[in-house]
């Protein structure tokens, strides 16, 4: 049996042997260094991986790569999206703001320090030279654990579920992924891996037990009990990095969903020294929120989902090249203006990312597209008709602009009904603890925004949609990657790691699904203002 793809970047013929029956043909493509976009672990809920097959009718038929077993009956034709290649290109945000002043006290005296800053869905590495403190480069990429599945949660319970899961996350996160942005920012910058004195590692708190070998299956089940919070100083080699005699500090977190990222946010952004009431957010798939009032902190994570990344949208993706990151609504006629990135690289549109997605929200809100329910409204699809186009069993979707094969990119109902439950999930997060306090929005001194997703949102767009509820612009300052700032600040300042482990430790964490009005919050917060 033969396979002959169609990839955007070219066509490729594979031979299947005997050994390759029963396999799907995302796990074949996987292992021929092919591998798609299998966000949902090969679960089949997502559209993701889907790819276009020549059926033995001469028909051409969209179906989910994870889901179609090779049986050896026929040969296929394939024909795979841009958007179903893992290799889409991502932006990965590098940059940080610190607004805390550190002391150039090294953990070490000479050698390279390597922050790495692990996410469930990128990880960033920074070379650092220890004598004088300075980055002396930064390589990034996606996490290569996505193929398990989009979010921590699937992944814990892969874990669960099957002893063996723990050593292909480790190996995926640490081998595959961490090994390799050393190896390229150490080219880049022209030092050797011997070099290399020591690793701080930040990330949530799922990522650090899974590159410590820690079955993280605990925090999957009531009462999210961590195996470890703590700061972990541990050989390199130990953990699968090289060289093996090097350092390697596992940063310290506060909870089982706030983690050593926060912690390290919390500390680079200057809020813990901050006389407040200030607000830390990471609008991310967890949603973390610290809230600083007086002596206290307190923190919380969101079950927001990865809707902000373009997950189980339309035609969601991720923050990269060709993707639609701005959109703005014209009065009246509803005519998009559409802001792509790297325009130049695609003469059309992949997809939809996050930013955008915000943006189509308050936009929709504010044109009368969309009414508080996210709802279409009847003058809208009158006057937006040429626009409006069938959407299956959910009535119309609203033509954002066509894309790659004349196919159109769309938003649909149920796209902003997902949407809405995300932004919901932020914004009565941030509710339930400043009412803890008495505190209004309007009080907050000052929100620092993180990640990089905040770094690309229209602030604006992002208050009137009820992301953030009942801010002004003038409120927020963007930080970014503060995760990283946090590592980076552990290696060239040996006190930092004291800090972060009393910011965990004294951290008040709010379980959200205890307290008896988050849920009235969350529906009010379903509405557009």
């Amino acid at each position: 049996m033969r396979i002959e793809a169609e990839f955007p970047d070219g066509k490729a013929t594979f031979v299947l042997g005997r050994e390759h029956l029963g396999q799907s043909l995302s796990a074949f493509l996987r292992r021929e260094n092919r591998p798609l976009n299998t966000r949902c672990g090969e679960r089949g809920i997502c559209d993701a991986c889907r790819v276009e097959v020549l059926a033995p009718d001469g028909q051409w038929e969209w179906v989910r790569a994870c889901q179609l077993r090779l049986d050896g009956s026929r040969d296929l034709q394939v024909r795979v999206p841009q958007r179903a290649v893992l290799a889409y290109e991502p932006q990965v945000l590098e940059g940080y703001r610190v607004n805390v002043p550190v002391a150039h006290d090294p953990i070490l005296d000479r050698g390279l320090g390597v922050a790495v800053d692990v996410g469930t869905t990128t990880v960033v590495v920074q070379v650092v030279d220890l004598a004088s403190g300075h980055a002396l480069a930064r390589a990034s990429m996606f996490n290569k654990q996505m193929h398990f599945g989009d979010d921590v949660l699937t992944r814990i319970n892969l874990c669960s579920t099957d002893g063996a899961m723990l050593a292909q996350m480790h190996r995926a996160v640490v081998h595959d992924t961490i090994r390799p942005l050393v190896l390229q920012a150490l080219e880049e910058c022209g030092r050797a891996l011997e070099e290399v004195g020591a690793y701080a590692l930040a990330g949530n708190t799922t990522m650090l037990h899974l590159i410590a070998r820690e079955d993280p299956s605990p925090l999957g089940v009531a009462p999210f009990t961590p195996r470890f919070l703590e700061h972990r100083a541990m050989r390199a080699g130990d953990l699968g990095l090289e060289p093996k005699e090097a350092e390697a500090h596992l940063l310290p977190g506060a909870a089982a969903y706030v983690g050593a990222d926060i912690t390290g946010g919390v500390f680079a952004s200057g809020m813990v020294y901050d006389e407040g009431p200030c607000l830390f957010v990471d609008v991310g798939t967890n949603g973390e929120i610290v809230f600083r009032h007086g002596d206290r902190l307190l923190g919380c994570a969101t079950a927001a989902g990865p809707a902000f990344e373009g997950s189980g949208l339309t035609n969601g993706v991720r923050a990269g090249v060709g993707a639609i990151s701005h959109l703005r609504l014209r009065g009246g006629t509803f005519e998009p203006e559409l802001e792509l990135i790297e325009p130049e690289r695609y003469s059309k549109p992949l997809g939809i990312c996050g930013s955008a997605y915000v943006d189509f929200l308050a936009e929709g809100r504010r044109t009368g597209l969309l009414g508080p329910s996210g709802r279409w409204t009847p003058e809208a699809l009158e006057a937006a008709r040429d626009r409006m186009v069938p959407h299956g069993d959910y009535g119309l979707a609203f033509r954002v602009a066509q894309g790659l094969g004349r196919s159109d990119i769309v938003v649909s109902l149920p796209d902003v009904a997902s949407l809405l439950q995300a932004k919901a999930a932020i914004a009565a997060g941030i509710l339930t603890l400043l009412e803890r306090t008495g505190v209004r929005p309007g009080d907050v001194r000052t929100l620092y925004l993180a990640g990089g997703f905040g770094m690309h949102l229209d602030l604006e767009n992002a208050v009137r949609c009820g992301l953030l509820p009942g801010f002004s612009p003038e409120q927020i300052q963007l930080v970014g990657n503060t995760s990283l700032a946090g590592a980076h600040l552990s290696l060239v300042d040996s006190s930092v790691l004291g800090e972060l482990s009393r910011i965990g430790a004294g951290m008040e964490v709010v379980e959200l699904n205890l307290d008896p009005n988050f849920e009235d919050r969350y529906i009010d917060q379903l509405q557009l203002p």
